[in-house]
């Protein structure tokens, strides 16, 4: 019988993981949230595909080399200026400065992070970018260095798949949500349960494929939490990605029949939304 997994050998793996990226020089682009262990490929597109690209316009390279998501939460939150964004997993920064940008000058960022060399990077970029209404801290997501009741929205981008206690992430969210604010994110999950093998893994969990939950536990788990009104897109990647992540991979990630077409559908990114009661 397998091992369940252990969360602060979790947290380790990922920890270590995104420090790896922090710490690399130059910043690996061609990183990201995907079904393959992408940062050991430069032929897999980098995460910066899921943004539009004027956004990105005058951002350092430091700050979009260091983009690790699989989404735009940004995009999908639809900020107003003077809100307080919550940025769950902020690493080197971009949504929370792409964040800053829509809120302005009367507004607040504020991006939490559980590795010091992502928030050593995100720092060094605050300075050179003169973000003031940027705040970075250090925490870990189920406990958050954050007020009850003093965000307007909160964004992540392929971060709450990477904890091993979900449940207790969205709790904190809608304690530190104000009555009436939105839950905002991009994540990795699943069509249907993945197979012990890789929930096992600790590579496969900080690659962000171990950690994926099936889309309906997933919007459960944010509904139990006491959000409403919760809904999500889908958007799937690639054959030849999913099939250059099965190849890459090997025994990590492994299926047992490539004909089936719904291969193509079992690892996806999901854009997902929700609010806490007004």
């Amino acid at each position: 019988m397998t091992e369940p997994m252990n969360a602060s050998d979790i947290r380790s793996a990922v920890r270590e993981r995104y420090g790896r990226y922090a710490e690399s020089e130059p910043a690996r682009s061609s990183c990201g949230c995907g079904p393959s262990d992408c940062c050991e490929s430069e032929s897999v597109e980098s995460s910066i595909q899921w943004y539009d690209e004027a956004s990105l316009v005058d951002l350092p390279e430091d700050v979009t080399g260091l983009s690790l998501g699989c989404g735009d939460p940004v995009t999908l939150a639809e900020l107003q200026p003077g809100q307080t964004v919550l940025d769950l997993g902020s690493g080197g920064g971009i949504d929370c400065f792409l964040a800053a940008r829509k809120v302005g000058p009367t507004g607040y960022v504020i991006g939490v992070d559980m590795t010091p060399a992502m928030l050593e990077k995100a720092r060094a970029n605050q300075g050179k970018m003169s973000a003031e209404n940027v705040d970075f801290r250090l925490g870990e997501i189920e406990h958050l260095p954050v007020a009850d009741a003093s965000v307007d929205v909160i964004i992540s981008n392929c971060v709450i798949n990477l904890s091993p206690d979900k449940p207790q992430v969205f709790r904190e969210a809608y304690r530190v949500l104000k009555p009436g604010g939105r839950l905002a994110v991009s994540d990795m999950v699943t069509d249907g349960p993945l197979p012990e093998y890789i929930k096992t893994n600790l590579s496969a969990w900080a690659g962000c494929v171990a950690g994926a939950l099936d889309i309906h536990d997933y919007i459960a788990a944010i509904e139990a939490a006491g959000f409403v009104n919760v809904n999500y897109t889908a958007e799937y990647f690639p054959a030849e990605m999913v099939d250059q992540a099965v190849e890459e991979l090997g025994e990590t990630i492994r299926f047992e029949d490539r004909t089936d077409p719904s291969i193509y559908r079992a690892l996806f990114s999901a854009r997902i939304s929700g609010y806490k009661p007004g």
